[in-house]
This record gives structure tokens, sequence and C-alpha cells, in this order.
């Protein structure tokens, strides 16, 4: 039976949007490909950071729905972008998205800033693993 327990030492500053660590015992690990604001038809969709990243979390949630798993087994994401400043800025509104889309589980996160990503119009792209 898989168990994932979210790891937050008291000792550490209280992590906003993310666990410090994830444990896991037992289940099947699921890596989950970068995935961008990418429509079905290649082209990338969303006005600003905060459009492209729900369209790439819920590319990611449906090659994990897909994969067997729901996003209560996500165990680590991380996120690249473009502009970290304009990520952290418009975070509140990053945050209500991963709730609604999500729920309050968070996952081990980094966020990395890039100069670019393989899709030139991408502002975010989400990777990681779950665990089923």
């Amino acid at each position: 039976m898989k168990k994932i327990n979210r790891i937050n030492p008291d000792s550490l500053a209280a992590p906003i949007g993310f666990s410090h660590a994830v444990a896991t015992d037992g289940g099947k690990l699921i890596f989950l490909a970068g995935q961008t604001a990418l429509n079905k038809e290649g082209v990338i969709v969303g006005n600003g950071i905060v459009e492209q990243f729900e369209k790439a979390l819920s590319n990611l949630l449906t090659a994990l729905s897909e994969a067997g798993g729901s996003p209560s087994d996500l165990a680590k994401l991380s996120i690249y972008s473009v502009d970290p400043e304009n990520y952290r800025t418009n975070a509140r509104e990053i945050g209500k998205v991963w709730q609604r889309l999500v729920g309050k589980d968070y996952p081990a996160m980094t966020l990395v800033g890039v100069t670019r990503l393989w899709d030139i119009e991408a502002l975010v792209e989400i990777e990681g693993f779950a665990v089923l």
C-alpha cells in the first residue's frame, strides 16, 4: 500500500505552496515530462504567466491521470520560468489555480529561472514525478 508523507520541519521556515520533503513508502513511480501551455494543436496558449501556468499544470495532470494517478499522488515538481520575478509577483493567483486544480496538498517543489524554454512563447514549464 502506498503512503505519501509531506514533511515540514518546525526548525525550517514555514513553506508556502510547497513541502520541504516528501517521503514515500511503496507504490509505482510515474515520471512526468515537462509540460508547457501547449494546446492539442501544438500552439502555446494563454496571455501571461497565470494562464500559461494553468494550462501547463492541466497538461501535467492530464498525463498523470492517463498514467492512473491523481493530483494527490504528486511527490516532486520542478517549475521552470523565463521570468521568476513575474512568477513571484503573480504567486497569489498561481496559488489559486493550484488549489482549484490540485487542492491543498503540496509536493516538494523547485522554481528555476531559465533564459528560455523549448517553445519561445512559453513562459513556464512544469515537470515532476508522482507515486501511485
